[in-house]
Parts: structure tokens; sequence; C-alpha cells
């Protein structure tokens, strides 16, 4: 019997600002045909996404990256991730 492969994107973030006085993080992430800015509170957990159209997906992935790399993530960074879905 021949497993299943589980669908995967590969999601890149690229860090833009960092404020460590604001507790903020701000920068973009595009998976698939998408492309989305986010503000991440990271003190509050928080995480703003923009546009609204297809931040469900990104959403709980996105965040868990952050809470994961937050402290070794810098602006002018570029970073990926994989998520398991087709985008």
């Amino acid at each position: 019997m021949s497993a299943k492969r589980l669908p995967k994107t590969t999601a890149h973030v690229r860090v833009t600002q960092q404020s460590w006085q604001r507790g903020t993080l701000e920068g973009e992430v595009s998976a698939g045909d998408f492309l989305w800015n986010f503000r991440w509170n990271f003190r509050g957990g928080n995480l703003a996404i923009s546009p609204s159209q297809g931040r469900a997906l990104i959403q709980e992935p996105l965040g868990r990256f952050l809470e994961k790399w937050d402290y070794q993530l810098e602006p002018g960074g570029d970073y990926s991730f994989t998520i398991r879905a087709n985008l």
C-alpha cells in the first residue's frame, strides 16, 4: 500500500522592520500566488496580516514560525518554512 503524500508549499518570509522598543516585527510573506504583509507584536503575541484574501491559509503557520524563530529574525533577512497545504 502506498502512502499518500501530504501537500507542501514553501512560504518565503522577508523581515523589513524590527523594533525592540515597540516589540514589533514587520515584513512580507509569500506562498504560491499569494503575497501578504504582516506585523507581529511579539510581546503581546498579536499577528496582523493583510490583505485579508487567503489570510486564513497563512495565519497559523506564520504565527508558529515567528514564535519559534523570533530572536533569530533580522531586518533584511530572507527566511522560509513549509506549509502542509497547496496554495
